[in-house]
């Protein structure tokens, strides 16, 4: 068992049978050895996605709602809704149909709202590394092997506390913790050509290593 959900016994199973077909699947190589802390660590994670994937079912029914289909969601919506989130949104038509029902009257407050650069509008994209926390003091301790990789966008797309801050620093360096609505926000970018972006002449100098699998609440499985 890894849970309950209204009163009844989750089974371990779901959480074997997941991790065996990811273990199966064309991500395999990229997944952490058996047996060792960053496999427990996937394990703990992919409890949580399969926790609110049954949570949601369960709701969903009750409410009478309908599964809903559509496309996953892009990187940034997934950093902006958290890895475990973003992770059961993808999977299950049911989380995405409590979604639709709890966001349905969500007014973005206005600070939240992304603001216009104050320069000119430019094309110039950034590679960038970026992380959500919900805890202040895991932002605080993160490292750029803890972000993940967003690839070329622009500034302006990102939340506008994260996205000021990136423009106040120099390129190249760990920005973070901000804080705002959405958590504590953690990033690096640097600034690249056209020639730089994936489908043109070269491939995309993504600034330092990999990141783990996701920890606190970070990148959609």
């Amino acid at each position: 068992m890894i849970g309950w959900v209204d009163g009844r016994p989750i089974s371990r199973k779901l959480l074997d049978d997941r991790l065996t077909a990811l273990r199966e699947g064309p991500l395999s190589a990229a997944l952490p050895v058996p047996g060792t802390s960053e496999d427990r660590q996937l394990a703990r994670w992919l409890t949580q996605v399969i926790l609110t994937e049954t949570l949601c079912e369960s709701t969903a029914i009750g409410l009478g709602l309908s599964p809903q289909e559509r496309p996953p969601l892009d990187r940034l919506a997934a950093v902006e809704l958290g890895s475990i989130n973003a992770a059961a949104y993808n999977g299950s038509p049911w989380v995405r149909a409590m979604f639709d029902r709890v966001t349905a009257e969500v007014v973005t407050p206005s600070e939240w709202r992304r603001r216009p650069s104050p320069v000119p509008a430019s094309p110039a994209r950034h590679l960038v590394r970026h992380r959500l926390f919900t805890d202040r003091e895991q932002a605080c301790d993160a490292t750029p092997a803890d972000l993940e990789p967003l690839g070329p966008i622009t500034l302006d797309s990102l939340p506008t506390a994260i996205a000021e801050a990136l423009r106040s620093h120099p390129y190249d360096t760990l920005v973070g913790p901000v804080g705002d609505g959405l958590g504590w926000h953690v990033a690096i970018a640097t600034p690249v050509t056209a020639t730089h972006i994936p489908g043109r002449s070269g491939p995309a100098p993504v600034p330092g290593p990999h990141p783990a699998p996701p920890s606190h609440s970070s990148t959609s499985a």
